[in-house]
């Protein structure tokens, strides 16, 4: 008999369909059932002896919920029989709705070996109970989490001893994750938790990668990556952190008309076995990164959400330095701007802030200079070190992309149909901060335009980084930064912006409650008591 491995996780859902993914011990036929009529059912697909499906759910009614169970082969198998929860719903919102986004970055999943938990509470455990708790109450709409969803680079003392029994660790890459069976041990690690498994069945998500999905810094530099490429381990770890991203994570975020025109998809399917197929679609992606698009869009009502893959697609020559290869930046720009009449919101989720600490900025953008060779050779071999030391890879080390991205804001911030806000969602910095832009020279968007960033939502805040962006916020910072920029020859950036909000730093999630042309923000942190406590809310536009 088939057995449930992992999920259910809710993935898409609109008005009258859904996605609902979902792993299984053996092939099988898996199947939702609501209580209300909605209905799916499709054969699993095989990758690397594992079993998947992404069951296509229709039948929903909009502005309805209803619960729903999940059988493999005909058997139920969700929810358990046992489960102190409530039922898992598939919600589908009516046109004029409000919309609740909530987002965060940079879940270190371990469980405590007994005891205290070393990082805190986790933020996606506290949501979950406040659902439970209340099932009729407030809930996301969607749960965008924005990069290392899953840690390849630092693994758990339990998953430590996994890897101990399977294979040498005194090999390189020791604890760490080497290939697509260990990558399956990470997922398992992190959604088969009880609150957390239960909140992901019940809240649909939107997902991307950032560098701990593969490795710390992933594609820092050209210099980083011939690096990696020379070691033993390196291929296979990015083509099975690739393969496994897909399977997990990527395959959700597409719409049922994408997952139905996806070649790839397809081709999984219609084998046997779908490894060679993912396998060489990771190839192709490792040889050519611009062949791939792991950037896609979503419409909730009149919010249109814009993952932007900020790490595979990056070039990395120093001459041509850029956070998105040409075609998709093309497509970043024609998804922001297409039909904008039709949207009051523009939100772009890129798990590394755009606008950060003035300091940081400018030593980012002084150490790109540096790395080019504007200083010369031997400069250029100190800032390349640097760089990979001290994490100089945001948008700011891309200097052309971090114009490229405050001009694109301000065209679609602006003129006739231009929406009540543009958001910048990010994660990655282990903390959370409200910065505003300004546009000095004019001509800057009527939208009210925001970098919100938020992290962690499990995961350690060093005493480093709680001094180290206090400080990057002040005054003093900010002309020390001007020195910086001033060696590196770096002119001053299109924009000027200040913190309004933060840092604060926790374990925490961002909410946003978008109705018409309103945007309502709010800041929560985990508490130990297993409550979200409301550290800051405050209204984002005036109507």
């Amino acid at each position: 008999m088939a057995e449930l491995r992992l999920g259910p996780l809710l993935r898409y859902a609109d008005g009258s369909s859904a996605t609902v993914w979902v792993e299984a011990s053996r092939p099988c036929t898996a199947e939702v059932r609501g209580d209300r009529g909605a209905h799916g059912e499709i054969r699993t697909f095989q990758i690397a002896g594992h079993h998947y499906a992404l069951i296509p759910v229709t039948g929903l009614t909009p502005g309805t919920s209803q619960a729903y169970e999940v059988f493999l082969d005909g058997t139920r198998v969700w929810p358990p029989p046992d489960s102190p929860f409530p039922p898992s719903t598939l919600h589908s919102p009516a046109d004029g709705d409000t919309v609740r986004v909530t987002f965060g970055s940079c879940r270190w999943a371990a469980p405590p070996d007994g005891g205290k938990d070393p990082v805190g509470p986790d933020a996606l455990d506290t949501l979950a109970a406040r659902i439970a708790a209340d099932p009729d109450g407030e809930r996301p709409d969607v749960l965008v989490l924005l990069g290392d969803q899953v840690y390849a680079d630092e693994t758990s003392p339990a998953t430590r001893r996994w890897l101990a029994a399977r294979r040498d660790l005194s090999d390189p890459p020791g604890s760490e994750v080497a290939d697509y069976e260990e990558y399956t041990r990470l997922y398992y690690e992190s959604w088969l938790d009880p609150e957390v498994r239960w909140l992901l069945s019940t809240v649909p998500t939107c997902m991307v990668f950032d560098d701990h999905d593969i490795v710390d810094d992933w594609n820092t530099s050209a210099a980083w990556l011939a690096d990696m490429r020379a070691t033993s381990w390196w291929r296979e770890r990015l083509l099975s952190g690739l393969m496994s991203y897909w399977v997990y994570q990527h395959l959700g975020n597409l719409t049922p008309d994408e997952l139905a025109a996806d070649p790839l998809y397809a081709a999984v399917r219609q084998h046997p076995d779908g490894t060679d197929e993912l396998r060489g679609f990771a190839c192709r992606a490792d040889a050519d990164p611009a062949s791939v698009r792991w950037s896609y869009r979503r419409d909730f009502g009149r919010v249109r959400l814009l993952m932007v893959d900020s790490r595979a697609a990056r070039v990395l020559d120093e001459e041509h330095r850029s956070m998105l290869d040409p075609g998709e930046a093309r497509w970043l720009r024609e998804q922001a701007l297409a039909d904008r009449e039709s949207y009051d919101h523009l939100l772009l989720g890129t798990s590394l802030p755009w606008l950060l600490p003035q300091l940081v900025h400018d030593a980012e953008a002084w150490n790109a200079a540096l790395c080019r060779g504007d200083r010369g050779a031997r400069w250029a071999r100190f800032g390349e070190d640097l760089r990979r030391r001290a994490d100089l890879e945001h948008w700011a080390a891309f200097p052309a992309s971090f114009e490229a991205l405050a001009a694109l804001i301000a065209e679609a911030g602006s003129g006739p149909g231009a929406p009540a806000t543009v958001l910048v969602l990010s994660g990655d910095v282990h903390h959370a901060y409200v910065a505003e832009p300004t546009w000095p020279s004019g001509g800057g968007p009527q939208a009210r335009v925001l970098q919100l960033t938020c992290s962690p939502v499990h995961n350690s805040v060093p005493l480093s980084i709680r001094l180290g962006f206090r400080f990057g916020w002040s005054a003093p910072a900010r002309l020390l930064g001007r020195r910086f920029a001033a060696h590196g020859g770096c002119p001053r950036p299109p924009v000027a912006w200040r913190r309004t909000g933060g840092p604060w730093f926790g374990n925490q999630l961002m909410t946003l409650t978008l109705r018409g042309r309103s945007a309502r923000l709010r800041l929560e942190q985990a508490r130990g008591n297993g409550v979200l406590k409301t550290v800051e809310e405050s209204a984002l536009t005036g109507s």
